[in-house]
């Protein structure tokens, strides 16, 4: 199946309660005591769309993948080209997106993945390989939407491994000098998250929102939220090469106290909930979900990545729980 970024957005035509008992979309975390098995993909599935900051059109397929394999990209368009995982220590450059390289080819990326990973993440695939026939994935309506309904359209399938999560077990908290901070606490079961912002623009604003980390509380409340910019860096970021794709049709553009976007918002909020969307999917390169307490604030890709490295800079930090035959070395190094 292919899908263009023309494809009208999904959320009303696919609601949050159409899974909401089906086994095929289950929460990454199990309520009950039965063992949560890895997954992946039916079958592969491809969109075309334009990059947000490079402007080219590009071609992504989604494909099944094995088991212990992780989230993998693959640049279709260099032959050669080795497979990225989309790991945290993978992560080359996070100025207004996150790009993974491998550190053996730095020049060969793939930007802007935070959106898939997060749809990835909410939907509990495991294991997928990502082929890519351009530097960046296509940015399609702004938002996680299209992508889940891309994984909705795929179908999800159990493999015969337990899932991994990975659990806090110390907190751990990394700060930038303007006050923006991100922080991983323990956490008595699943994944909650937590995120405030604050902008000078009067059309965001101060904003605050939190929320259980489960596939229906995704769709009801972050993944159909756009990214923004202000109008005044739009040209600065095209000079450095940055929004090149962007538009009304793919961002909420603000100008002071106006939406400048002729649908406005689809959410009030709509601003801090694609920042807490965009740390879903960052956080996802931790390697496995997570068992934790996130909580950020003016938090971006740049302080998510320090929290996942400070994380992983201790194993006093977290701890492995499921599958239990793999060690904890092994699994950390394939994270």
């Amino acid at each position: 199946m292919q899908i263009t970024a023309e494809t009208p957005f999904k959320a009303s035509i696919v609601p949050p309660s159409v899974f909401k008992n089906s086994a095929d979309f289950l929460s990454p975390f199990s309520t009950n005591a039965q063992t949560v098995l890895q997954c992946t993909l039916k079958q592969p599935i491809t969109c075309v769309g334009i990059g947000l900051h490079s402007g080219h059109q590009v071609r992504m397929t989604l494909r099944p993948a094995p088991v212990n394999h992780g989230i993998v990209f693959r640049r279709s368009d260099l032959p050669d080209a080795l497979p990225i995982p989309a790991r945290y220590d993978n992560v080359v450059c996070t100025r207004l997106s996150t790009v993974i390289a491998r550190a053996d080819a730095p020049d060969i990326r793939v930007a802007t993945i935070e959106h898939l990973m997060a749809a990835l993440h909410a939907n509990g695939i495991d294991n997928a390989l990502i082929d890519i026939d351009g530097p960046e994935t296509p940015v399609l309506d702004g938002s996680a939407a299209e992508f889940d309904f891309l994984i909705q359209c795929a179908g999800k399938t159990e493999q015969d491994v337990a899932r991994v999560v990975i659990e806090v077990l110390r907190t751990v908290r990394v700060e930038d000098d303007n006050g923006a901070f991100a922080e991983l606490r323990p956490a008595r079961a699943g994944f909650v998250l937590a995120m405030s912002i604050d902008f000078t623009a009067g059309a965001i604003g101060h904003q605050r929102h939190a929320m259980p980390f489960t596939l229906d509380r995704f769709r009801q409340e972050v993944g159909y939220c756009r990214t923004f910019v202000e109008r005044k860096e739009i040209e600065t970021l095209q000079k450095m090469g940055l929004a090149r794709g962007g538009s009304l049709h793919n961002a909420i553009v603000v100008e002071g106290d106006t939406v400048l976007n002729p649908c406005g918002l689809r959410h009030p909020k709509e601003f801090v909930r694609h920042k807490l969307m965009d740390a879903v999917g960052d956080l996802y390169l931790a390697g496995h979900t997570l068992k934790a307490g996130f909580m950020g604030h003016k938090s971006g890709h740049g302080l998510n990545n320090r929290l996942l490295r400070s994380l992983f800079s201790s194993g006093e930090n977290w701890r492995l729980a499921g599958q239990t035959a793999r060690n904890r070395s092994e699994i950390h190094a394939a994270a």
